[in-house]
């Protein structure tokens, strides 16, 4: 298995997923132009995408899902919830095939878990998804940990998770108090020091990549990041931070 975060922000968020020559995505928050260009950027061409997983109806996850599924012939993965509340995002499809979030399913050589997360939207989930030697979990847009989110993703060897805002930078920052709010909630993201207190939960001899993502461009910075996984002293795992504007490694479990 490999995997590539071909951008995380608030301006899009795609992920590339890949096992036995058949490739995934991950949402498709970016043009299918654009999400083509990143793929080539990493070596690899769009033909190798066989479907889209769908997390949750936010545009920075979905503005390019439909027209990637028509250009490309790829059904999409999503819940039924998550269709009907994106409207024009995902209703001119080349396949739809639901899911029921807490039902793993199979996309050969993949086997997919979609669990529920916490956010703002109708149904939202994050994936771990299982090649049968390797697996990797999914887990951005959540205002909160749960127990569940925690056993989907405690024995996992590769992670993408969310590591949105800096509290200081979000409180003196240019959001209204409004979505302050919003963004701190249990229905929002998580603050740099809850993800990385969530890492260290997560951490077993097994977790070999992680893979920060979904940093706000607008309250958060990359250092802040930084500063605090080196605060923290987390080993084991090789951890780097997903950026909006370029992909980032493709990263081999083989």
């Amino acid at each position: 298995m490999r995997f590539c975060v071909l951008g995380s922000g608030s301006k899009g968020n795609c992920t590339y997923v890949e096992s036995h020559g058949v490739g995934l995505l991950i949402d498709a928050g970016f043009s299918g132009v654009e999400i083509g260009r990143r793929l080539a950027r990493v070596g690899v061409v769009i033909e190798q995408v066989r479907a889209i997983l769908v997390t949750h109806e936010h545009g920075d996850h979905v503005s390019g899902v439909g027209v990637l599924s028509r250009k490309y012939h790829l059904p999409v993965y999503a819940n039924a919830a998550t269709q009907l509340a994106a409207g024009a995002y995902l209703e001119k499809l080349h396949t739809f095939i639901p899911f029921e979030t807490g039902s793993s399913f199979t996309l050969s050589p993949f086997t997919i878990h979609p669990f529920a997360i916490s956010h703002d939207t109708a149904d939202p989930v994050g994936f771990t998804l299982d090649d049968g030697q390797h697996s990797l979990g999914y887990c951005t847009d959540t205002g909160m940990v749960s127990r569940l989110i925690h056993h989907r993703l405690h024995r996992c060897q590769a992670l993408v998770l969310e590591c949105n805002h800096d509290l200081e930078m979000l409180k003196n920052g240019p959001y209204p108090m409004a979505l302050q709010q919003r963004i701190r909630s249990k229905n929002g993201h998580l603050a740099n020091p809850d993800s990385l207190a969530f890492l260290e939960s997560l951490l077993h001899d097994g977790l070999r990549h992680v893979v920060l993502a979904h940093i706000s461009q607008s309250n958060n910075c990359y250092d802040l990041v930084r500063q605090e996984v080196l605060r923290r002293t987390i080993t084991g795992p090789t951890i780097s931070l997903a950026i909006q504007g370029s992909p980032g490694e493709l990263i081999d479990l083989v």
